[in-house]
């Protein structure tokens, strides 16, 4: 039995988790409503879901199938999250770093301004909201933390921090590490 699929998942006050049957995989639907949204997520078979009033349990019905007992633990922090981001919501920060390198809001979309002949338009799909502070701080924050975690992925893939002046763009508080140039390197060699 996994350690963290075992755990109960409390249901905090202003949070609405309905289950049904059906779904894509034609057995159970979970859906979680709360403050800032709603979020659901599909269940396989061989995973069954007890609800009551205060918590949510996630039960493994085949403890002995090597397949569900990897997705017990899964499916608990899936639902986790739902439950965190319909109530708190998630956020990414990521920094840009470069002369001349900036981010531009454009509507709800941004624009990336990162050495290159044009602009980089990163379009912010439904539930997701991008800010900029400063040009150089960019904030991707919604509620599904999965759909958060992919758009900034995105945005960082454009132009990745390079090893040795460090320029592009980096999550924050990321430490790149720095290679040393040509010069140095040849100083040392001699």
């Amino acid at each position: 039995m996994s350690r963290i699929g075992k755990n109960p998942i409390t249901i905090t006050e202003g949070v609405i988790i309905t289950v049904e049957d059906g779904g894509k995989f034609g057995h159970k639907v979970v859906k979680v409503k709360g403050p800032k949204g709603e979020l659901s997520e599909d269940i396989r078979k061989g995973i069954d879901i007890e609800l009551s009033e205060s918590e949510l349990k996630v039960i493994n019905k085949k403890d002995e199938d090597k397949y569900n007992r990897s997705l017990h633990g899964l499916y608990r922090t899936l639902i986790n999250n739902m439950v965190e981001g319909v109530t708190e919501g998630f956020q990414k920060k990521l920094e840009i770093v470069g002369i001349g390198y900036k981010a531009i809001p454009k509507g709800e979309d941004l624009e990336l301004y990162v050495g290159f002949s044009h602009p980089i338009l990163v379009k912010a799909p439904e539930g997701i909201a991008l800010s900029v502070e400063e040009n150089v701080k960019i904030t991707v924050s919604g509620i599904n933390k999965r759909l958060v975690g992919e758009i900034a992925a995105r945005i960082r893939k454009v132009k990745k921090p390079e090893p040795y002046k460090g320029k592009g763009i980096r999550y924050e508080g990321e430490v790149v590490k720095r290679k040393v140039g040509k010069a140095a390197a040849t100083t040392e060699a001699t």
